[in-house]
């Protein structure tokens, strides 16, 4: 049943069966003799340009026919391009299309075993074929002006194709993200009942075939290459339209947004966890965790100029940027705080200094200057006892004025280790949580 696109595909492979045991002049010959049979020099527009449909006679002189089975098989050899904010992908397609022709047909030991003959394009039916997502289509090379005849009776045609096609991608786990891109095909004038789009290979062979023709080595891996068949309502007439759908599988190599964006993003997050180290009592932590924030800034900018505005979900990378410029923010303004209490503490201790030494020179004065009492006392014994009691009442009098002055900086102290370590525990939820959603 499928004998006739075996020889398709051995034709296609490259496995011509041209004539062996026949001379040069016997062959070109038959070449000949071969061109004449076909009646390729004269215009026979019902033989060569009716579309292949097979009619049958009924009884009561109805008149039937069957569709003409069209096959088509198409290879990715290259993935040129992948835009992600105008969603859609360049590809180099090889194309191989084939149909019966039932008038062209001969036997090959007549022709000294010529099974194929090259003819001219512009003479025989050709398939309309169009590409429903195409955005853009060339001829990766010339087109072949021929097409090839097989002995059986089919009709090979073989295109080169660069397409631009749409195709709506889902960036949710950029920059470790699975694109299928679709890639349909259909005729435009005939129905469903006219001709059938079908495969001439399985999605396995396919698949690697296209491997194997692969020939850009990029930012993308080819996975797979599936297809489908369906028939869809035509808007105009009562019949439907037969579409082949190839459903093209790609995988991005995620390894230089990892370099670029992830691990710098994930490294200004380490470094403002060890800010939390740096003395509080200067301004270079805070001019520190300012140049971490306008890094991010950064790190979002070239993200906006790589992802779509449009997209229905927002991308993981994004999400992770986000957050990390969140958490960047908030610790400077834990850093704010914290500064603003240390600077209280310290005012409030410089006052109580300044008291301290005041009362502490009353006493002397006093001391300069005893009483009357005590002036018949040995001096130096005075002298002795009145400066160990000032010592004695400056000292508890410091001790309780600190107590209550330090409260301050006891306070910012308190809250930046408990905010260090919400901070921590925070990453590593974030990042666990946003382990899963890249890589479940």
């Amino acid at each position: 049943m499928h004998l006739h696109w075996l020889i398709v595909f051995l034709v296609l492979m490259g496995q011509e069966s041209d004539a062996e045991n026949c001379s040069k002049a016997e062959t070109a010959q038959a070449k000949k003799r071969l061109f004449d049979r076909l009646s390729l020099n004269e215009n026979y527009s019902q033989n060569t340009r009716m579309s292949p449909l097979t009619f049958h006679d009924a009884p009561e002189d109805v008149i039937y026919f069957d569709p003409a089975i069209i096959s088509v098989d198409l290879y990715v050899t290259s993935i040129t391009n992948v835009n992600e904010k105008a969603q859609s992908i360049s590809t180099q397609i090889k194309m191989i299309t084939g149909w019966p022709n039932s008038n062209m047909t001969w036997k090959p030991d007549q022709y000294c075993e010529i099974k194929s003959y090259a003819a001219p394009k512009n003479l025989f039916w050709t398939p309309d074929i169009n590409i429903m997502e195409s955005i853009k289509t060339d001829f990766g090379t010339k087109e072949s002006p021929y097409v090839l005849l097989l002995s059986e009776g089919f009709t090979v045609s073989t295109d080169v194709l660069a397409l631009t096609t749409a195709c709506k991608m889902d960036l949710y786990r950029f920059p470790f993200d699975t694109q299928i891109c679709s890639i349909t095909l259909q005729s435009t004038v005939y129905s469903d009942q006219e001709i059938i789009l079908d495969t001439l290979s399985d999605a396995k062979w396919a698949t690697f075939k296209s491997k194997e023709l692969f020939q850009a080595q990029g930012e993308w891996d080819l996975i797979s290459i599936n297809s489908s068949s369906v028939i869809i309502d035509d808007d105009v007439g009562e019949f439907g339209i037969n579409q082949l759908i190839y459903q093209v599988t790609i995988k991005r190599r995620p390894l230089l947004y990892v370099i670029n964006i992830i691990i710098p993003v994930f490294f200004f997050l380490v470094l403002d966890v060890i800010a939390f180290f740096i003395d509080t009592s200067g301004s270079d932590k805070v001019s520190f965790k300012v140049t971490l924030l306008l890094s991010i800034s950064v790190m979002l900018l070239i993200l906006y100029s790589t992802l779509p505005s449009t997209a229905e979900n927002i991308p993981l990378i994004g999400v992770f940027c986000c957050a990390v410029f969140c958490l960047i923010g908030i610790g400077l303004l834990e850093t704010f705080l914290v500064n603003y209490l240390m600077a209280r503490g310290a005012e409030k201790r410089s006052v109580k200094t300044t008291s301290t030494v005041s009362g502490r020179d009353d006493s002397v004065i006093d001391q300069q200057n005893p009483p009357d009492s005590v002036k018949d006392q040995n001096e130096e014994s005075y002298t002795l006892n009145r400066l160990k009691q000032i010592l004695t009442e400056c000292w508890a009098a410091t001790r309780r004025n600190q107590r209550k002055k330090l409260s301050w900086t006891r306070v910012a102290r308190i809250i930046d280790v408990t905010f260090l370590v919400l901070y921590i525990i925070t990453i590593i939820v974030f990042m666990s949580v946003l382990w899963k959603l890249w890589f479940q």
